[in-house]
């Protein structure tokens, strides 16, 4: 992993009074679901410490942390490596979004108030300016930003637990995929137009089905767009030694 992307973990999740340990887990854990890392970047303890300050202890009690919540696999040698999903893995991991997800907004629906609405509308006007000026980490971004004033609205901590944990691993595939999901006209791009129209008019059920929606078409697009761990070599040679040495 480049110097760069370390020093692009944001610190906005050192709440006051944390020790340092759990300060250095929840940025790490901040970057992935917001696709600092791609995959196979590789996050190691000494970089780590340097770019946040700290000794390694933190860094290495982290990469533990997130280790044992499927976000990196962890070497011998204590560098994490992000790992890179296989089909089947993704799509699992889409069903349980496609039904935890629209459950939040479920929830959050009567919960929303005139200012929450406000604030989703002016996240949809941005989402729109970012799209216009071709920033997809911006567009990333505020898609994030949208969804999870939802989730939180949801007030289901347990739930919201559980789809961090998932954006865990959806972070970096769809960091690697930026561009390819912001070339994809306005209208497919996502549903949030059509959710915030629902909860308008409090229908957390209309605007649970528009997330549904929206997640199943993503998960189909990246399917046919992007390369998956195991998938066979581009070109559909079979991997074999004669075709390998043949492709170089």
């Amino acid at each position: 992993m480049t110097a760069m992307l370390i020093s692009t973990i944001p610190d906005t999740a050192d709440p006051a009074g944390l020790p340092l340990e759990e300060q250095t887990y929840r940025r790490l854990r901040q970057a992935l679901m917001e696709g600092v890392f791609a995959p196979g970047d590789k996050l190691s303890i000494r970089r780590i410490a340097e770019a946040l300050g700290t000794s390694p202890m933190p860094a290495r009690t982290a990469l533990r942390r997130l280790a044992a919540e499927q976000a990196v696999d962890v070497m011998p040698s204590g560098t994490a490596i992000v790992p890179r999903l296989t089909r089947a893995a993704f799509q699992e991991m889409a069903a349980i979004r496609a039904a935890l997800e629209p459950l939040a907004i479920r929830l959050a629906a009567p919960r929303l108030t005139a200012p929450a609405l406000q604030q989703l509308q002016a996240l949809l006007d941005e989402h729109a300016a970012a799209r216009a000026s071709s920033q997809p980490e911006d567009f990333l971004r505020v898609d994030r930003d949208f969804l999870f004033a939802l989730y939180r609205a949801a007030g289901a901590p347990t739930l919201l637990g559980m789809i961090e944990a998932l954006w865990l691993r959806r972070g970096p595939l769809f960091w690697e995929a930026r561009w390819v999901l912001m070339a994809r006209p306005a209208e497919a791009a996502h549903r949030h137009a059509q959710i915030l129209a629902a909860l308008q008019r409090g229908d957390g059920e209309a605007a649970a089905g528009e997330l549904e929606t929206e997640i199943t078409a993503a998960t189909g697009f990246l399917l046919a767009e992007m390369r998956f761990a195991g998938d066979p070599p581009p070109g559909g040679l079979a991997a074999l030694p004669g075709k390998r040495r043949a492709a170089r």
